[in-house]
């Protein structure tokens, strides 16, 4: 049986998407920048998906960039907020539980003389609302903090974030990296004080090479990407119209936030019961985790070991994040996992596509390699 269950790396396109993409290679495919009836058709394209992608935000369309990936729509967000206000202040709050693309922005920037406080999450990979009030003061200039974690589906308060900026009298801007959030999550930047959002194509069944940045109407941010000044000059290049059609079709086709994630809890319910009280294999993910991402271990078992086992009978899981190949989980460092726990650790994660008889089989195939583990010791 195929079981693709590392939906937290990638999605697989959906048929809609697939459709978009090549109408908009074989028939609309003008540069939207060129001034004659193909580059106008592109540009109707471009706009109408640039609509599209403001509804489930319930933001302007006019607040919305398309951007190559999460990746520059992150960097575009951090190093344009630290341009704009560091005339006001030097300070910059995130997580230590944030994505590569966040945290090596992070190192850049202290490295040209920015203070940057990361906020350790606890064993649950929670975030204290009080130790991020405690670290917010008036020098600070941006609070970034993600959505989702991307490797135990751990939701942060980045809802109150901005009340604890105007509290403690802060000039800071909010960013929000909703990669593993968007769509999955009801996300509405106006309602708990967004500046910035960064979300991914590839994540909802769109394709690979598009993001999104959702910059607040009236925030001038400085661009990270300069060039031709497309995107209203928020990040030049030409757009990657099949990807932004694609992107546009992803939405449309998900379906209604809400039933998805009651679906994908239901299924992550069957594997959870099934592993229920099996030997050896611990939960990482909190209870309250979004329902797309199940973190675990399998005691004495490296974790590309399992990943290798399970590929072999068809599913398809990750080590962790597929941004940190080859290295030891900041992530789940930074909740106090054992050392032991941590190499052992495998994501699993789903989408509202999955079936319950694909959650059960992954369940089946961990319980054959802890039986198979212990009958070799």
């Amino acid at each position: 049986m195929e079981c693709y269950l590392d939906n937290s790396a990638t999605t697989k396109p959906c048929k809609q998407a697939v459709e978009a993409a090549t109408k908009a290679m074989t028939e609309v495919f003008g540069n939207p920048s060129s001034l004659h009836a193909h580059g106008f058709a592109a540009l109707q394209l471009l706009e109408s998906a640039r609509n599209t992608l403001a509804k489930p935000l319930k933001a302007e369309s006019s607040e919305i960039y398309f951007t190559p990936c999460g990746t520059v729509s992150n960097n575009t967000a951090i190093f344009g907020a630290a341009k704009l206000l560091k005339h006001k202040g030097n300070k910059i709050v995130t997580t230590a539980m944030e994505h590569p693309s966040v945290l090596k922005c992070m190192e850049r920037l202290s490295e040209e003389g920015f203070e940057i406080v990361y906020l350790e999450p606890d064993e649950n990979g929670q975030i204290s609302l009080n130790a991020l009030e405690q670290a917010v003061d008036e020098k600070t200039i941006l609070v970034s903090m993600m959505a989702v974690n991307n490797e135990v589906g751990s939701i942060l308060p980045f809802d109150k974030a901005k009340a604890i900026i105007e509290k403690k009298h802060a000039p800071a801007l909010l960013h929000v990296d909703a990669v593993q959030a968007f769509l999955k999550l009801p996300i509405v930047p106006k309602k708990c004080g967004i500046d910035l959002l960064s979300a991914s194509a590839h994540k909802v069944h769109g394709l690979k090479g598009s993001g999104v940045l959702y910059v607040r109407k009236g925030l001038n941010i400085r661009p990270y990407l300069v060039g031709g000044g497309q995107e209203n000059d928020m990040c030049s290049g030409t757009q990657a119209m099949p990807n932004i059609a694609a992107f546009a079709a992803a939405v449309e086709a998900f379906g209604n936030t809400k039933q998805n994630a009651f679906k994908v809890a239901k299924i992550k319910n069957v594997l959870l019961e099934k592993l229920q009280g099996a030997k050896g294999i611990e939960i990482n993910s909190p209870e309250n985790a979004l329902p797309y991402i199940l973190n675990l271990s399998v005691a004495e078992v490296p974790s590309q070991v399992s990943v290798n086992f399970l590929s072999m009978h068809g599913v398809s899981v990750s080590a962790g994040s597929a941004c940190s190949k080859g290295h030891r989980s900041a992530v789940l460092e930074a909740m106090g996992l054992s050392p032991e726990r941590i190499d052992t650790a495998l994501r699993i994660s789903f989408s509202h596509e999955t079936t319950e008889e694909e959650a059960l089989y992954c369940a089946e195939m961990l319980l054959k390699e802890t039986e198979e583990l212990r009958k070799k010791g």
